[in-house]
């Protein structure tokens, strides 16, 4: 695993399409659509090429968002996606979702020609968007999710979609849905780390100061994103800094180097805000650099090196310690 910013394969951007419908709840693809300006900024800042290109796409030109605020330029929806490309349906005001107007009958039109297929054309539900795939047929044999007060719409309409509830987010495949508003944030930043990493995954959650949540289908949350719920700069920065540079000859000293602290200092900012020590943080992210190299097919003593461990020794005796099933060999 590259533990560096932007991890993703030299193969252009993603295309983000979202979709914007007259009373499109502004914060359910605002706040995604941020989260992704966000990410391509830390890309550029680190003289890496952009990882997403944002359109805003509709059957009109021109649209009042839920706050009335009013939308223009929306281009409109294309004859043809880019290969990689997220078309974003999002949610609308109300207790049910009108599908007789004009311009949704159009949406749905067009949503029906589409060919979903993982990793070239994917569709993302925030809120009540997923009642819209629901209606064009997209989320049969899927499994989705969507605002609680649309469930039961959801499984109205969405024939054959295996609706599931009390859940931040559900990827399934070519489909990735979230129950609604702030939970489309959660989704986003996780397909953010699964393109560029967890590492700026956290990055950009620190700047939007939203706390990291586990995602309903993560048997156990990363430790990038772990212990990162707090608003402490300087232990954001170490955990940066970690995070991207896990060989490095790390030190409670050299840490604190980063944070403009003594050793002791940090050691206490990390046990009250992150409630975990340095060195026990530095080995767990450590130990997930090590099981991810060992998935992509490297041996014990070369995912050791890759990790940072000083031998293979090393690693096996973290593994235990951390309390990882089997063995190191066992994953390779």
């Amino acid at each position: 695993m590259d533990t560096q910013l932007g991890s993703q394969p030299p193969l252009g951007p993603i295309h983000v399409h979202f979709v914007l419908l007259s009373g499109s709840l502004i914060l359910d693809w605002a706040g995604p659509a941020e989260a992704l300006r966000m990410a391509n900024q830390r890309l550029r800042d680190a003289s890496q090429p952009e990882a997403f290109a944002l359109h805003f796409t509709g059957p009109q030109f021109e649209v009042a968002s839920s706050v009335g605020a009013v939308i223009s330029a929306i281009a409109p929806l294309p004859a043809e996606l880019p290969e990689r490309s997220w078309v974003v349906l999002v949610g609308q005001p109300g207790a049910t979702i009108a599908v007789d107007t004009g311009e949704t009958q159009s949406l749905l039109h067009w949503l029906r020609g589409l060919r979903l297929q993982t990793g070239q054309l994917e569709l993302v539900t925030v809120c009540a968007g997923a009642v819209l795939a629901g209606h064009a047929g997209l989320l049969h044999g899927h499994r989705a999710t969507t605002h609680h007060h649309h469930l039961d719409e959801l499984r109205r309409v969405a024939g054959g979609c295996d609706v599931v509830e009390n859940r931040v987010f559900v990827l399934d495949g070519a489909v990735s849905s979230s129950a609604g508003v702030t939970t489309g944030v959660d989704l986003f930043l996780h397909r953010i780390a699964a393109v560029c990493g967890p590492a700026l995954a956290a990055q950009v959650a620190q700047s939007m100061v939203v706390a990291l949540r586990r995602g309903p289908n993560d048997p156990e949350l990363s430790p990038f994103l772990a212990h990162r719920n707090h608003l402490h700069p300087a232990l954001h920065r170490v955990q940066d800094a970690v995070g991207q540079h896990p060989q490095a000859n790390w030190s409670v000293a050299r840490m604190a180097e980063v944070a403009c602290a003594s050793p002791r200092h940090l050691t206490r900012l990390f046990l009250i805000h992150a409630a975990i020590a340095p060195l026990q943080y530095l080995r767990r992210i450590r130990l997930d650099v090590a099981q991810a190299a060992l998935r992509s097919g490297h041996n014990v003593t070369q995912a050791a090196h890759i990790a940072g461990f000083t031998s293979d020794t090393q690693l096996r005796r973290t593994w235990h310690q951390m309390g990882r099933p089997g063995t190191p060999s066992d994953a390779a």
